[in-house]
């Protein structure tokens, strides 16, 4: 679950290849606060994310979903944020995506955990990234 923070009539495509004006004003908002992640928390509550693990691929992300799953990065519960996010890398490097995620998992303790949770509340990353025109 999110928020939508593009406007409804906008092509479904990776965050990294959306137009800029496609971003609603509460939009940039959400995104920048990163309180569009908030509706995930339910996602945690049911069992069915976590709060640190690899980020959920979207269904028309074909190039990460083949780097993701020839790492076995599938094997993880997905989470609302992790070292790739906190480290402001997204789906416009797919494989330095799925490395990190993979680097993550192999080295994910609680320490690392409640860093990540830490650094994603205190601004680290910076959020999908827009195509400016």
């Amino acid at each position: 679950m999110k928020f939508r923070t593009i406007s409804a009539n906008t092509a479904s495509v990776a965050t990294h290849l959306a137009d800029a004006s496609a971003i609603t004003k509460l939009g940039h908002f959400l995104r920048r606060t990163k309180l569009d992640e908030l509706p995930q928390l339910w996602n945690v509550l049911t069992g069915e994310m976590s709060l640190v693990g690899p980020r959920p691929c979207l269904f028309n992300q074909q190039e990460l979903i083949e780097e993701c799953a020839s790492r076995g990065v599938f094997a993880a519960r997905p989470g609302i944020t992790g070292l790739a996010q906190i480290n402001g890398i997204d789906i416009s490097t797919p494989r330095l995506l799925a490395e990190t995620d993979v680097h993550m998992l192999q080295s994910l303790g609680l320490r690392p955990y409640f860093s990540y949770i830490i650094k994603t509340v205190t601004g680290a990353g910076r959020g999908d990234r827009i195509r400016q025109d």
